[in-house]
């Protein structure tokens, strides 16, 4: 018997241009940064990515696009 075990993940952009592959799965809450906190995150950071883990990603792409790529991902 052969097992084929597949992962899905997502390629988004930190703040620093770095790439992040983030496993849409493991995404429990996406929101945006609230105004005035700019020094409270890496400028640039449009998008603030919760985890299963307990992590934060902050990326550039904005909210309405993650939640639209999760959404095409998990189809």
């Amino acid at each position: 018997m052969t097992w084929l075990l597949a992962y899905v993940f997502l390629s988004l952009h930190g703040p620093g241009g770095q790439e992040i592959d983030v496993n849409p799965l493991e995404i429990t809450s996406v929101r945006e940064p609230q105004e005035g906190s700019e020094g409270h995150f890496p400028k640039g950071t449009r998008c603030i990515l919760k985890m299963t883990n307990g992590n934060s990603n902050f990326v550039v792409e904005s909210c309405p696009e993650v939640r639209r790529l999760v959404e095409e991902r998990l189809k």
